[in-house]
């Protein structure tokens, strides 16, 4: 699948996002080690802040799929009445959630309305991140 591509993905799942109290909506779509995409979108809850990041929902659905590992992960967002959005980098719990999942390799991609991209790989966006080699004895660190 190509970056484009992915990001499609992303803007499909962004339009499908429940926003309804911030209007941000978010979307988000990953590639996992066996090249399966698996997308999510925000959904807002009128109790804040349990809300669903899109980052979060693109996970579990590669984790109830059987991914494992974050390939590169695309998210898109912004506010929903605005002429052009900036980038809408993951939020820090996502970063964290992400870093769980990822390795050495993964990309992080960003971009606007405008079609322009940033990229990072996963220890930039989350540089000395506290991960499961902190907690698990290096042998059971797999999947």
């Amino acid at each position: 699948m190509t970056e484009d591509e992915l990001f499609e993905r992303a803007l499909a799942a962004r339009q499908r996002a429940y926003a309804r109290y911030s209007s941000f909506l978010v979307g988000a779509a990953l590639e996992d080690e066996s090249g399966a995409v698996h997308v999510g979108c925000n959904v807002e809850n009128a109790a804040y802040p349990v809300g669903t990041c899109a980052e979060a929902g693109a996970i579990s659905a590669m984790r109830a799929a059987g991914g494992q590992t974050i390939r590169r992960i695309a998210v898109v967002g912004g506010l929903a009445d605005a002429a052009g959005t900036v980038f809408c980098a993951p939020c820090g719990a996502c970063r964290q959630r992400i870093a769980e999942f990822a390795d050495a390799n993964t990309q992080v991609l960003l971009r606007d309305d405008l079609g322009a991209v940033r990229r990072f790989d996963s220890g930039s966006l989350l540089p000395a991140a506290f991960g499961p080699a902190d907690v698990l004895p290096t042998s059971a660190v797999k999947g």
